[in-house]
């Protein structure tokens, strides 16, 4: 979602899969006796869960996070040997310090993991580790040594790897079955090939070698000290400081020009501020930016917005607008805040200068389209919401302005196909139900004739999935 929204527990989506999966994928179980888990088998895994993850956790679609995770992917990606998948990353609001990818080439990252991290190279690392879990496939040729297996047990399993730490797993392997379960643990040399795989792709895309070591150290010093949920891969095998030790005595084998990399950690730094700021412990937050620079200084305007302390947000704010007149994040979040205040004229003035220096945020253009929609100028406003839904067509919140705002112009078969998107996309099949049937029922007073056919190519696909619930 665009918007702010509270954390929902993971493991929340294990119970929904332990009683969904079986009339999702209700094939029988499968032995895989004849040439293993194919290509086919871990794509059709990958979406089915990809879109388990998107209907029932709350995914971080702001473009300053999504395009930069996105853009870290992509460059692991580029340095690892051809795949037969197409790797996608997605960011999960969930303060685990975990990141794991599942067959298919699905990536997925929680928000507590980045905010926890110190360096780029180290989130790097830890992904990497992940991607070659993908690559060499040992979710794969775990199943194949299975003899019986379902494609609903496999997503139950991975979303038990998903969880991280004991509570997680327990319900997951509960539901599916110790025989099973034990064959879909990641094995300690599946670990092991995973780090020495992982830190040549880390190498590969140009990143200082030891951000997997200094990654791996920083996630178990934290979950020391903070007791916070850790990946599978540290809580579970106890032989941690051998594999870094492994890790460490290959780095030094290395040249000193790979060595002695360096890395820009500025991306990174204001991403982690972004997500402190408006996820982060309130007081936590508040001492982390007590500096005066741009970002600190809006990241502290973010907090005391939050708190409702919105004078001095107010001050943060213009602080933030001193220190960094052209940045267009500041400009942006200053726009926002002052949207959400009432201050149209501030908030027009600012998410303009915000989308004519970045106009790829799509988040600063959808606050304008409503500040637009609040001083009476719904027809501006149609072709901002139009940009907002080409990055991200899936968002519940962006359909349900357009939809209101175009309900305001008298244009109802519009409002309500774009109703009926936002609560298939939330998740709420009554609702969906009946905003498509009243949309159906003015399809053919639509301005766009083939809309109210995309729209029920998606609500037929959706609709096939809760009615197998």
């Amino acid at each position: 979602m665009l918007h702010y929204c509270a954390p929902r527990r993971w493991t929340a989506l294990i119970v929904l899969l332990a009683f969904l999966l079986p009339q999702i994928c209700p094939a029988p179980a499968q032995a895989f006796f004849f040439g293993g888990v194919t290509i086919k088998d871990e794509k059709e895994m990958g979406e089915k869960f990809d879109v388990m993850v998107r209907s029932n956790l709350p995914i971080i679609e702001d473009p300053e996070v999504k395009q930069y995770v996105d853009y870290m992917l992509a460059r692991l990606v580029k340095a690892i040997p051809p795949q037969p998948f197409t790797f996608k990353a997605t960011t999960i609001l969930h303060n685990s310090l975990n990141a794991f990818a599942v067959p298919g080439g699905y990536v997925y990252v929680f928000t507590g993991l980045i905010m926890n991290l110190d360096k780029e190279e180290e989130l790097a690392g830890v992904l990497a580790h992940e991607l070659a879990h993908v690559t060499q496939r040992h979710v794969a040729s775990r199943l194949q040594k299975a003899q019986f297996v379902t494609l609903g047990s496999l997503l139950l399993a991975v979303a038990g790897v998903a969880a991280g730490g004991a509570g997680g797993g327990a319900l997951a392997m509960g539901a599916l079955g110790a025989g099973q379960s034990a064959m879909l643990n990641y094995s300690r040399l599946d670990e092991n090939e995973a780090d020495q795989i992982g830190l040549q792709y880390l190498i590969a895309a140009g990143y200082p070698p030891e951000g997997m070591v200094a990654g791996f150290k920083v996630l178990r010093q934290k979950s020391w000290m903070s007791g916070i949920s850790v990946p599978t891969y540290l809580s579970t095998h106890p032989a941690l400081g051998d594999r870094i030790n492994g890790l460490q005595a290959r780095i030094q084998t290395m040249g000193k020009s790979v060595q002695n990399r360096s890395q820009d950690n500025k991306r990174f730094t204001r991403v982690k501020t972004l997500l402190w700021a408006r996820y982060g412990d309130d007081q936590a937050a508040l001492q982390r930016f007590s500096g005066s620079d741009g970002l600190s200084s809006m990241g502290r305007g973010i907090v005391l917005a939050r708190q409702n302390r919105i004078n001095e947000a107010s001050t943060a704010f213009d602080q933030a607008l001193k220190a960094s007149p052209d940045d267009p994040l500041v400009l942006r979040e200053a726009g926002a805040f002052h949207y959400r205040k009432g201050d149209m004229g501030r908030a027009d003035g600012l998410l303009s200068k915000a989308m004519r220096i970045d106009p790829k945020d799509y988040m600063a253009a959808f606050f304008y389209a409503r500040m637009l929609d609040e001083t009476n100028r719904q027809a501006q406003a149609v072709g901002y919401y139009k940009q907002v839904l080409r990055y991200v067509p899936e968002d519940a919140e962006v359909h349900e302005a357009y939809a209101r705002s175009l309900g305001k112009t008298g244009n109802t078969p519009d409002a309500y196909i774009h109703m009926a998107y936002s609560a298939i996309y939330s998740h709420n099949k009554k609702l969906a139900e009946r905003y498509f049937n009243e949309a159906k029922s003015m399809s053919a007073r639509t301005t766009d004739k083939t809309a109210f056919k995309r729209l029920e190519t998606v609500y037929k696909e959706r609709k096939e999935i809760w009615d197998k619930n």
